[in-house]
């Protein structure tokens, strides 16, 4: 099937990822594509980094035993990739086969933000009172090109963080809220070339806009649950946990939506999705994480490729 975005169309890859028999991603939280177009699959099963080429085969895997649980992740200038971990309150750089080479945050030591885990997601979301230091639950990691460390702080607070490339906290932004500058729930932090930030503030279901120097500039509103976006050339796409994903022009206006339209139950395009990126040929990957979400386990289907045709 054709899927189309404006001037683009793009083929659903079927069974894109060829997992060793007998394994399963579970989830698949983060996205990261290498400088020759590696695809970093950032996921929940027993090894949580693996890495694909452009054809699906398995490369490499590594981050057993690191995690609490993994979250998001991108990939810096020099390809070193950087991860976050909601779990472990950190986020944590490693060179391209593993090795760490510098985290942020401390291990298991979560922020004073008022917040308490709660068996309602809700009501544990609710519990945020204030924005606090780094971190507690991060979720989105995003680079600049000369090299800023920007980092979404999420579950349990209320804020964006931005560091050197040193590691040193530079700024941080937003409080617990609906309004411009407040976040409930920053769930992916991406940059565009021009100093633009965007935050996908999943709870307030829009995406957020702001310059690098954390000035609220605007916001998308025309979402349900945005869990993460890319920019692909002039076009920013968005995965929505409400079973689709999106593409807007850089001003916000929408141009295409993909779902399960027409699709029997036994048969959707997407459960969850959570994680979304672009390679150098236009191609998209999306992940999901229906494990988490609906208890189903989807195989290979976890992370989905829609190659440009």
């Amino acid at each position: 099937m054709i899927y189309s975005v404006g001037e683009y169309s793009y083929e659903l890859v079927d069974g894109w990822a060829k997992l060793p028999e007998g394994e399963s991603f579970l989830d698949v939280c983060g996205i990261a594509i290498g400088l020759r177009d590696e695809v970093y699959v950032l996921n929940r099963g027993k090894r949580p980094v693996m890495v694909f080429d452009r054809e699906g085969n398995l490369l490499s895997s590594w981050g057993e035993g690191y995690f609490g649980r993994a979250h998001g992740a991108c990939i810096g200038p020099d390809g070193s990739i950087y991860c976050t971990d909601d779990r472990r309150h950190i986020v944590t750089k490693f060179d391209a086969e593993g090795n760490v080479l510098m985290v942020l945050g401390k291990r298991d030591e979560p922020s004073d933000t008022g917040y308490r885990e709660a068996s309602d997601f809700f009501e544990g979301l609710a519990s945020i009172r204030r924005g606090g230091l780094p971190f507690n639950r991060p979720t989105g990691v995003a680079l600049s090109p000369s090299g800023e460390i920007y980092v979404s702080d999420g579950y349990g607070n209320a804020r964006v963080h931005k560091f050197g490339g040193d590691g040193k906290l530079l700024l941080s932004w937003g409080q617990p809220g609906s309004g411009p500058g407040e976040f409930r729930l920053p769930h992916s932090v991406r940059l565009h070339p021009y100093d633009r930030v965007w935050v996908a503030d999943r709870e307030n279901s829009r995406i957020q806009v702001f310059t690098d120097r954390g000035e609220f500039l605007t916001q998308w509103t025309d979402l349900i649950r945005p869990t993460d976006l890319c920019v692909m050339n002039d076009v920013v796409c968005v995965s929505e946990l409400c079973r689709r994903i999106s593409f807007f022009k850089m001003d916000g206006r929408l141009i295409a939506r993909w779902g399960n339209e027409g699709r029997g139950e036994g048969d959707l395009l997407f459960l969850a999705p959570h994680a979304i990126a672009a390679d150098s040929r236009g191609s998209l990957y999306v992940g999901e994480v229906a494990m988490t979400h609906s208890k189903v386990d989807r195989g290979s289907r976890t992370i989905q490729k829609f190659a440009r045709v």
